[in-house]
């Protein structure tokens, strides 16, 4: 992998990881006798076009792995986390009304809000049950652990989109608010590094080591995400119109002579190429939004003293902490 970007090496370790889940995922999927054409359909280009859900059960696979356990034994809890934040995330198109991301058509965008709605609930019905069935697999205690902490983590994504609705439209929410909601949304990174440390054997300073890093993690994913967003037309301005804005704006609307500029831009009727650039000269050498950089930073080094409790992997939770801010 020599002469690769940081963020390649990482999609492609990631992917090489999470794979085996994922096609698990897929074949339970598709070998679902679903009668209704419409919705067999949605989900097929959900799992094959869409959702290519390689990090979790990478994650979940590094996490056992670096307290001594066995990849392969995560495999199956990995295909479950595949389903169900599939599911999560289709819910999330609906309530965004998302009809495009990566310039391909959502299946809330492609087929509509009612059938989108039964395909994520049909994602999360399958992931719960195929989770349950490998939990039954496990030592009793064990198997009721990792019910409740993935049901604790959904409940909680699901407190967060739901706040998240709440500020549609509002220019004025602060950063403060909308992080709280990012690491809300984190949950599901901190649950998965904690369940493969759990499937792994970890004690207990080495699973909360993991579930540190896991939330820490998400939440640096996300702001990421969040600077991406600044770049695409489409989903700038979805985001002006059905969303929270992106963070590095909230930033940069502390400052109230700047932030009266971005919202003329944001205001025009259709945000274009231009006026995306115009947005993105304006905000990305501002200090408040290299502050928000620094605070990532920050957030990577703090990082330094929970990885001292994990046997192996190290490095490459590192890399994966310095990929999120790379080209920002």
């Amino acid at each position: 992998m020599q002469g690769m970007k940081t963020m390649e090496k990482v999609n492609k370790l990631l992917e090489e990881r999470g794979r085996k889940a994922y096609e698990v995922a897929k074949e339970e999927i598709l070998n679902e006798e679903i009668e209704y054409e419409p919705v067999r359909d949605a989900l097929q280009y959900f799992i094959q076009e869409l959702w290519h859900n390689f990090q979790h059960p990478a994650l979940l696979s590094l996490a056992s792995q670096s307290v001594g356990g066995k990849p392969q034994d995560t495999t199956l809890v990995g295909a479950a986390l595949v389903l169900l934040t599939g599911a999560a995330d289709i819910h999330d198109d609906i309530i965004d009304q998302s009809k495009t991301k990566d310039s391909k058509l959502t299946v809330f965008g492609k087929f509509g809000r009612d059938i989108a709605l039964l395909v994520g609930d049909a994602l999360l019905v399958k992931g719960f049950s195929l989770l349950s069935e490998v939990c039954e697999d496990l030592p009793k205690k064990e198997g009721r652990e990792i019910m409740n902490l993935v049901k604790e983590a959904f409940f909680e994504i699901g407190v967060a989109e739901a706040k998240e609705a709440g500020f549609k439209g509002n220019w004025d929410v602060s950063a403060e608010e909308y992080l709280d909601i990012i690491r809300m949304k984190a949950a599901i990174a901190e649950v998965t590094a904690r369940v493969g440390a759990i499937l792994g054997g970890g004690n207990t300073k080495e699973i909360n080591a993991l579930a540190h890093y896991g939330r820490t993690l998400g939440i640096l994913m996300t702001i990421r995400d969040d600077f991406v967003d600044l770049f695409e037309v489409n989903e700038l301005r979805n985001r002006a119109e059905n969303e929270c804005l992106p963070l590095p704006l909230l930033y940069a609307f502390r400052n109230t002579r700047k932030k009266s500029e971005i919202v003329r831009l944001l205001r025009s009727d259709k945000i274009t190429e231009e006026e995306t650039k115009e947005i993105l000269d304006l905000v990305l050498d501002m200090k408040e939004v290299h502050q928000l950089k620094d605070e990532m930073l920050l957030m990577i080094e703090h990082e330094e003293d929970p990885l001292v409790q994990i046997k192996t992997n190290r490095n490459v939770f590192r890399l994966l902490l310095s990929s999120t801010l790379e080209d920002l």
